[in-house]
């Protein structure tokens, strides 16, 4: 800009001198003697303008260049001085100059740290921190803020990095974020069962222990607990002691079950958190959400609801078989409500259905047909473990019953479909959206009922209008021969629907054997009296002679880690989805083996097949590889990973869940 004004005066000066001595030559035509005159004063003048203006522009340079140094002079005096910790690196992270805040602050320690690399002293992020926003590190017990300003050059490339001390407001939010207060909900689990045969006197004894055990709980915090009912308890703390009981994993699940009842029993408790939330009402409603789902996985157990989802601490028990049928009561008075002003009832299990799914589909079927509603099960023809039980019922009550996803769904002439607004779809043995038999079935359904059995997932199908959940019962089997008990002369299918749901029972209970409770027995001879005929039962689970040897070869490939017997096969047999989990089965008869896990690869994937007796909740294993199932009896599958890779991934779950259980 400088340059253009001075340039721009020369121009000018120049015109005018022209114009001049063009004036002057006019002149010679008039008179000689004032031309020569007038030229000599004009050339005086000329020389004179071209002097003083070569003078004038070198004391402009000689100023310009004093008032750029003395700026750069007091600009680098300014920086150097400058309170803010200032550096700048090239563009390797070595420093190249750095002020006294720097040193003074940052350092500390007399060192010079000229021509070190920044990332020794300070680790940080690049991408934030050449955001607009930079980043916060926390460096000597301080907090700064970095920000980061580059500057290309054609050979280099430098930046100039400022830290903003920002301790105090760090340690503001961490006070405010501190006392943030949220909801706990602790429910003791099956109060009535536990204390009813129990004398009054030992009653209230155990009452006050429970209630001890929580005062003490709330006594290390700043926090506060109520008694809502003789189960329930809401408690009020702050973040901080919430952090702190969730790195000691609540221990109070622990504590709680050293409290025996009768030298038999124990008490548990379910806890839910709700953390993070913006308000009170919200963290209430977080804590009801989570306590559900610590229900809903079996009780015993801490669920902690953010925000972002879910996170788990104890389900190491069993849990309490409820032996309450109210709720079963009403929940078949409504569930027979639903079917009968239905139009049709579409009933479908979980992908790859096994006797369990399919069994309870097809014992239900049985009621709503007895009904008078059309009633069709949705199911892969081919991709499912249960073909000798559909053959058996398309062979002895005709076919029509089983109808593939792409059928249901399928529209004719008219443009209707199987499924319109007056369906009423049912799934059982899965409450899982990413598990049912058909996501595009479950989408389009306006009503849906749900009835199973597993421990509740974090994607659980939240639409139901009835949402029939009992991680206590051994089958999704038992549950609907329970329901159907309710339902009057609608309930009293015949022996095919009956030998269905015992099959379900006795695939789930590994022939009564693996949580197998007083309402199973119960189940199990009401469909005796309807007609079941084990014999034909057991039947349905006879294997192909190349099922029996791929299941032994499984097994002999077995090797213990950790009281954990581990198979695998990378053999696709199209039986494999049946040897597999009856090879895990196998495994846990094994002298000093809690858990059996086996491996197969099955179209791409890596599945895998969990078992065990109680001793090992592989549930919690499996969950930690994206799968999830009961205690006793889990799964989980991979994509995209080697065999190897897969057993090193469930190894690291193994660990760490024998570290947490620790």
């Amino acid at each position: 800009m400088k340059e253009n004004k001075i340039l721009a005066f020369k121009i000018t000066a120049v015109l005018l001198i022209a114009g001049s001595f063009v004036g002057v030559f006019a002149l010679r035509k008039y008179s000689v003697t004032a031309f020569w005159w007038t030229l000599c004063i004009m050339t005086v003048l000329s020389v004179t303008m071209v002097i003083q203006m070569i003078i004038a522009q070198n004391n402009i340079h000689k100023f310009i260049a004093q008032m750029d140094k003395d700026i750069n002079s007091m600009e680098r005096e300014s920086l150097f001085s400058f309170p803010a910790p200032t550096i700048i690196i090239d563009s390797v992270g070595v420093i190249i100059w750095y002020n006294k805040g720097f040193e003074d602050n940052i350092l500390a320690t007399g060192s010079d740290p000229f021509g070190l690399n920044i990332s020794d002293i300070i680790k940080f992020d690049p991408e934030k921190l050449y955001s607009g926003n930079g980043e916060e590190i926390r460096y000597r017990d301080r907090w700064y803020k970095i920000r980061a300003t580059r500057m290309d050059r054609e050979d280099s490339s430098l930046s100039m990095l400022c830290f903003e001390d920002i301790t105090e407001y760090a340690e503001l939010e961490k006070r405010v974020n501190d006392s943030r207060v949220s909801v706990i909900l602790i429910m003791i689990d099956n109060y009535d069962d536990l204390l009813q045969n129990v004398k009054e006197s030992d009653k209230a004894h155990i009452l006050v222990q429970i209630e001890k055990l929580l005062e003490n709980f709330i006594d290390k915090t700043t926090g506060m607990i109520r008694k809502l009912s003789n189960d329930r308890f809401v408690a009020i703390l702050e973040e901080k002691d919430i952090v702190r009981i969730m790195d000691e994993k609540f221990r109070i699940l622990d504590m709680a079950r050293a409290i025996t009842i009768n030298d038999r029993l124990c008490v548990t408790l379910s806890i839910g958190v709700g953390r993070g939330a913006k308000t009170l009402a919200e963290s209430e409603q977080f804590a009801k959400q989570a306590l559900d789902m610590s229900l809903g996985r079996g009780g015993d157990q801490a669920s902690v609801k953010t925000e972002s989802g879910y996170e788990f601490f104890g389900g190491v028990s069993k849990g309490v078989e409820k032996h309450a049928k109210v709720k079963t009561r009403i929940i078949a008075t409504a569930l027979q409500e639903l079917i009968e002003s239905a139009g049709n009832v579409v009933i479908m299990g979980h992908r790859f259905g096994d006797l369990d799914s399919l069994g309870s589909a097809i014992g239900l079927s049985g009621a709503v047909k007895k009904m008078g509603v059309p009633v069709n099960i949705a199911v892969d023809p081919v991709k499912n473990l249960a073909q000798p039980l559909i053959e058996r019922i398309n062979d002895n009550l005709g076919e029509g019953l089983f109808l593939s996803p792409e059928q249901i769904l399928e529209k004719d002439e008219a443009g209707y479909s199987l499924l319109n607004r007056d369906t009423l779809l049912i799934i059982v043995d899965t409450h899982s959206v990413q598990m049912v038999e058909s996501a595009e079935i479950y989408e389009k359904a306006e009503r849906v009922v749900v009835i199973d059995h597993h421990r509740k997932m974090v994607s659980f199908i939240e639409n139901a209008v009835i949402f029939h959940h009992e991680p206590y019962a051994s089958s999704a089997a038992e549950m609907v021969s329970e329901l159907i008990q309710y339902f009057g002369d609608a309930g009293k299918v015949d022996s095919y629907h009956a030998e269905a749901l015992l099959s379900g029972i006795m695939l789930d209970t590994k022939n009564f054997v693996m949580r197998t409770g007083v309402r199973t027995f119960e189940a199990a001879a009401f469909l005796k009296k309807l007609g079941a005929d084990t014999v034909a039962v057991r039947r349905l689970f006879t294997n192909s002679i190349e099922s029996y040897q791929s299941k032994s070869r499984i097994i002999s490939s077995a090797e213990v880690y950790k009281k954990c017997a581990i198979a695998s096969s990378e053999i696709q047999t199209e039986d494999i989805r049946v040897s597999a989990p009856q090879a895990a089965d196998e495994l846990l008869g094994i002298s000093g083996v809690d858990a059996s896990f086996v491996l197969y690869e099955m179209n791409g994937a890596i599945n895998f097949s969990a078992r065990s007796l109680g001793a090992m909740n592989v549930q919690l294993i499996m969950e930690k590889l994206g799968g999830g199932g009961h205690q006793t009896m889990a799964g989980a599958q991979l994509d995209g990973v080697t065999m190897e890779d897969a057993r090193q991934r469930l190894l690291v779950a193994i660990d760490e869940y024998m570290l947490a259980s620790s």
